[in-house]
């Protein structure tokens, strides 16, 4: 007869009992699991998270109260879980698990590890410290009320990065500049605009009208000659915004004229803009003030930050944000800048106020204060039931891995909502490595097209080695029968080759580096191609089974999509299975024979868009897969598109 322990076989439960595991996250999951743990019986817990606790928190991370806003969440947690069941024992770490101080011989103290994380850079390193240690890792995310959960073992299922990406959203800066489109692109420019004004000066974040865009086939003699634009206000040809803005004591009145004005106008000048396109129409402050301010202007029900103020109503914000601004940034003194916060009011009414200016200049349709929140803090709505669904999956699947029944481990999807022809949770056989995977495959190499005469050794550290394959500390050595070291993770030691161009070191055509990352236990092989004709604003692409082979992305009205600042935290794997596909796209299953996970044939409803799957060759055979749009992982539930 089988022994139980509360609903556990004996022998399940002291294994529960006695295991250590690992919990990365204490945000909307983390919370949720480690309640879960506990009360399973679970007892011996380490928790790590660098976040502190915010207001905005509050609504779903219930293990956390208002007095505690602030404090270390990794640590309140701890002391909250401990209520639930004080004999446990609970590490908590208010730290980031890319630390050095947590490396493989940290990860192998652990049975298991579980991920909760917000971020695709701390996902992709955990994927490599459990491969590394050999330690099974289960993955989870949720975006609204869709969720997903996996198990990654090593040598028997894909790995996080098995399956590549999407390609992250990006917007050409002419169009941010010159021709917006969508709400989204004004959202953006002035996101742009804050920063140029308040905040860290960026040059691929210019927000004045971009001379050097192709569509314009500009004549500057013909624009000095017909430019209506009085520079009176503004100087359109300043080198620094910051230091226009400055030079008038941040003139509310004059910065609006200079953007909604002078800068409309010279746009106008370039006459090849506007042959297919409707043209802008400037603003101008005087005439803006002259407007009868009619409260029919405001549209929308409910709360104010629901309601859609008119062109008066956002003039007189924008003013009021900017003098607010331009106290702040003098309390800090000397320069001094500010950064913004989607949680910080006059940082908000300021982005608000010019992107729908704006979007009024460029005949767009205006947005209230919480949808352009929603697009500019990257918001996707976050559902407290949705993490406590996850978070429960999460368990189950450990206590599938601590029984020995790795093989019963499955990939489940979390749907939005079923009738009585559809499941709400789909498992999903787990597939096997991708044996072309640039990470967990025997001998990982890829292979990099690039200009070796311009790339420098720095891109080559920063934009390749770290922010395109997450790697955290490389030492590269040029495979040149001499063992150059190119690049060393020790300080100071390389730091002279970092403004030198790849070719100074004899690298051409062919070279292979050898790139180790001591921290990951990770090592790659990189073949380098060079390439004279990349196209414009591309410094790199990598060729191949490369990461960066995603699915294109759905066709989605650009107001609906979320946008970042470099951010890039949409990273769980995107997997399918075959079932059949409704004519209103929710996944639907008719067999009870589970399906695999990379075979299913599916579409996903986010944000109130259908978005169909694509077809992407996945270098098997000439095969072609089915890609599952790729749910964003949770802990605040945003999604980054570049």
């Amino acid at each position: 007869m089988v022994q139980l322990v509360g609903s556990l076989r004996k022998e399940l439960a002291d294994s529960v009992s006695s295991c250590r595991v690992l919990v990365v996250g204490a945000g909307g999951i983390g919370c949720e699991l480690l309640k879960n743990l506990v009360l399973t019986g679970f007892k011996n817990i380490e928790v790590i998270d660098l976040d502190t606790i915010d207001v905005s928190n509050l609504n779903r991370q219930f293990l956390f109260q208002k007095k505690h806003v602030g404090k270390s969440k990794a640590q309140v947690a701890k002391e909250s879980v401990l209520q639930f069941c004080p004999e446990a024992n609970i590490t908590a770490y208010h730290d980031s698990i890319m630390n050095p101080d947590y490396n493989v011989e940290f990860f192998k103290n652990f049975m298991l590890v579980m991920n909760a994380l917000d971020n695709r850079a701390a996902r992709n390193h955990v994927n490599r410290m459990c491969l590394a240690a050999n330690i099974p890792l289960i993955e989870s995310g949720t975006a609204g009320y869709l969720g997903q959960v996996t198990v990654i073992k090593k040598g028997l299922t894909e790995c996080y990065e098995c399956q590549p990406k999407p390609t992250q959203k990006t917007f050409p800066g002419c169009t941010i500049r010159n021709t917006p489109s969508e709400p989204i692109h004004c959202i953006v420019w002035a996101k742009y605009l804050y920063n140029q004004l308040f905040g860290e000066e960026d040059a691929d974040q210019e927000v004045s009208p971009d001379t050097a865009d192709p569509e314009a086939s500009w004549d500057p003699a013909q624009t000095a000659a017909r430019a209506g634009a009085s520079n009176q206000d503004g100087d359109i040809k300043r080198v620094s915004t910051k230091d226009w803005a400055r030079s008038t004591g941040y003139d509310p009145v004059k910065i609006f004229n200079k953007l909604f004005k002078d800068d409309i106008m010279y746009l106008l000048t370039m006459d090849k803009l506007w042959k297919k396109r409707k043209a802008p129409q400037p603003l101008d402050w005087a005439v803006v003030q002259e407007m009868a301010y009619i409260q029919e202007e405001v549209s929308g029900q409910g709360l104010r930050d629901q309601q859609v103020l008119g062109v008066k109503g956002y003039a007189q914000l924008f003013c009021n944000s900017v003098e607010t601004l331009r106290s702040q940034l003098a309390e800090k003194g000397e320069g001094a800048q500010l950064v913004w916060d989607k949680d910080d009011p006059p940082a908000m009414d300021f982005v608000t106020a010019a992107a729908n200016l704006r979007m009024h200049v460029f005949s767009m349709n205006m947005k209230s204060r919480f949808d352009v929140k929603s697009m500019a803090g990257n918001i996707i709505p976050a559902i407290a039931t949705t993490n406590a669904v996850i978070a429960g999956l999460i368990v189950l699947e450990a206590l599938k891995i601590l029984s020995g029944d790795l093989e019963q481990c499955r990939t489940v999807f979390l749907n939005k909502q079923p009738n009585p022809r559809k499941k709400l949770l789909v498992p999903c056989a787990l597939d096997p490595p991708n044996t072309n995977c640039y990470v967990c495959a025997s001998k990982p190499e890829v292979t990099v097209k690039l200009n070796v005469h311009k790339t420098l050794v720095q891109s080559l550290q920063d934009k390749i080695l770290k922010e395109k394959f997450g790697m955290v500390a490389p030492d590269v050595q040029i495979e040149d029968g001499k063992g150059t070291i190119l690049i060393s993770s020790e300080e100071g030691e390389t730091d002279a080759n970092n403004s030198k161009c790849l070719s100074e070191f004899g690298i051409r055509n062919g070279s292979r580096l050898q790139v180790d990352d001591f921290l990951q236990d990770y090592t790659l092989l990189v073949n380098l191609l060079h390439c004279e004709d990349l196209e414009k604003d591309v410094e790199f692409e990598v060729v191949g089974d490369a990461p960066d082979k995603a699915p294109p992305a759905p066709n989605v009205p650009e107001e609906d999509k979320n946008i970042a600042n470099g951010n890039q935290d949409s990273a769980l794997p995107s997997t399918s299975s075959k079932v059949p596909i409704e004519k209103d796209d929710v996944l639907i299953v008719d067999s009870d024979e589970e399906p695999s996970s990379s075979t299913m044939e599916a579409a996903v409803e986010m944000g109130g868009v259908k978005r169909k799957l694509e077809d992407v060759e996945t270098g098997g055979a000439g095969s072609k897969r089915k890609r599952l749009f790729e749910l964003p992982i949770n802990d605040d539930d945003i999604i980054a598109l570049d």
